[in-house]
């Protein structure tokens, strides 16, 4: 994986409550994510982003210390890669 990422552009989604809901329209399928994910989700919605970026989010959002911010951005990244919901 690069050091940005960026989401694909034929995704929907809606924030309700604290989650997001996505739906990938090329399989019809949709995720569920968690408040955590969604503040991830929101940040790369806004275009490309770079790791540190959304490591900062987590840190400022959520007052969690840098290594777990870390850990927390890459377990999500591999997530979306893995669900092909990366650009």
């Amino acid at each position: 994986m690069t050091d940005t990422a960026q989401l694909r552009s034929d995704l929907t989604w809606r924030e309700i409550e604290d989650k997001v809901i996505v739906l990938d329209l090329r399989s019809a399928k949709y995720l569920e994510i968690n408040p955590t994910g969604a503040a991830l989700w929101k940040l790369l919605a806004e275009g490309a982003v770079t790791r540190d970026e959304l490591t900062q989010r987590l840190v400022s959002e959520f007052e969690v210390d840098q290594e777990a911010a870390t850990r927390d951005v890459e377990a999500f990244l591999s997530g979306l890669e893995r669900a092909g919901l990366l650009a």
